[in-house]
């Protein structure tokens, strides 16, 4: 079987690439490996998510759910003590970033991969891909296994791994890079109930801080439910020999008095999950027939919730590269040079502030302080607007804390 595109996953990454060759009327078939509404966490967007879902035609579709709308972000001390909100509107007086969702993924994903369904794209779930096919030293399409157990080949003249922090060809090409610093535990589940901050504060998002530049977030969703979790180092939270997920998040629940109180009038779901090792990053975002795209190219640690829109980004960017390589006959790893570089920047940016916001001696309010300016910045930077030069603000928070230089990743390798 012969497409223009094959990917490999069907979260935000491929289905919006989907979307985007689709509606150009390229042949595209996407695998999957699951049955979806699947589970998955990350589920706040911030407003510059705004702009790859306006570009796939889902802002009607989302403002006709029912997730609940985000204004604003706070952060809260261990104490209970919490900030003024960040509210969008006060920086942006655009419709399109003034206000992002909270999202329910399974319902998020499902409706991103009925868009691509809806744009021509054919999809495949329950189905797992096994190996890459090689020939001639590029990539050709894969070979993959239904949930019949039948094994079936697929040509393409590109194949694009969506596969998130999997990274199925990077694991595999050795080109999967643990991030120096950022390797942190997460331990989440869902509370019924919680206590939510009235009026156009209910669905703000709450960071509240524990010892140790550790972290809950606090994300309100949809039918009462809301979404927490606690991030640190894992020498932190399984300190005193503590592994069980429920005993971890229980005994940090008591180290931040907001957190205590606003669970306090709810009801766990009974589920608390566990990952680690957050940040990775690919050598390559492209190979001979191959491209990476989301979280196989990059993910972050989830800190500022940048995952969904990082994901968008590319899997539109990529649709759109491909396309014109399409037209112009040429899809050799250098045509994703831009690509690779556009959201490398992206991500440098946003992992600059995630790397300041874990040093002990970082506070975004005493850089706000001695510099008025980097307001409007840190804001543009925390809300998604990542590729844009924002050298005099790492300056600036250079004087207080050092900050990474950028990783050498991301450039196509050009021959196999």
């Amino acid at each position: 079987m012969n497409y223009d595109a094959l990917i490999i996953g069907a979260g935000p990454a491929g289905s919006s690439a989907a979307a985007i060759l689709a509606e150009y009327g390229h042949k595209v078939l996407i695998l999957e490996r699951e049955k979806f509404p699947r589970y998955h966490i990350g589920e706040s967007l911030i407003p510059f998510t705004y702009g790859p879902l306006e570009r796939l035609g889902m802002i009607p579709k989302m403002k006709k759910s029912h997730f609940v709308k985000k204004y604003s972000v706070a952060f809260v001390q261990p104490s209970g003590k919490a900030s003024q909100p960040f509210y969008f509107f006060n920086r942006y007086d655009r419709e399109s970033v003034a206000q992002t969702w909270q999202v329910l993924r399974s319902e998020f994903d499902q409706m991103l991969l009925d868009n691509a369904r809806e744009k021509g794209a054919e999809v495949k779930e329950e189905t797992t891909v096994l190996e890459l096919i090689k020939e001639d030293g590029r990539v050709a399409g894969a070979r993959a296994k239904d949930k019949d157990g039948n094994v079936t080949e697929y040509r393409a003249k590109i194949t694009l791994d969506c596969t998130g922090k999997e990274a199925f060809s990077a694991t595999r090409n050795g080109w999967r890079m643990r991030d120096p610093y950022l390797n942190k535990v997460a331990v989440w589940t869902y509370y019924q109930g919680s206590t939510r901050e009235p009026g156009i504060d209910e669905g703000q998002t709450m960071v509240a801080y524990i010892p140790d530049k550790g972290w809950f977030w606090h994300i309100p969703q949809h039918d009462d439910m809301v979404s927490v979790g606690v991030v640190a180092e894992g020498k932190y939270l399984t300190r005193g020999g503590v592994k069980d997920p429920k005993e971890i998040f229980k005994r940090e629940v008591e180290e931040n008095q907001w957190i205590k109180d606003h669970l306090g009038t709810g009801v766990s779901n009974g589920e608390y999950r566990i990952t680690s090792e957050y940040s990775h990053h690919a050598r390559h975002c492209a190979g001979p027939g191959l491209l990476l795209v989301g979280d196989s190219f990059a993910f972050l640690d989830p800190v500022f919730s940048s995952g969904v829109m990082l994901a968008l980004k590319c899997g539109v960017l990529s649709g759109e590269t491909i396309h014109q390589g399409i037209l112009e006959g040429d899809l050799s790893p250098a045509r994703f040079t831009e690509y690779g570089e556009t959201i490398r920047q992206g991500v440098e940016n946003m992992r600059k502030l995630v790397y300041a916001f874990y040093n002990p001696d970082f506070s975004f309010r005493e850089v706000i302080k001695r510099f008025p300016d980097a307001a409007g910045s840190i804001t543009d930077c925390l809300s998604g607007d990542v590729n844009k030069d924002f050298s005099v603000l790492w300056s600036q928070i250079r004087e207080f804390v050092p900050l990474p230089d950028d990783l050498p990743y991301g450039e196509p390798l050009l021959a196999a």
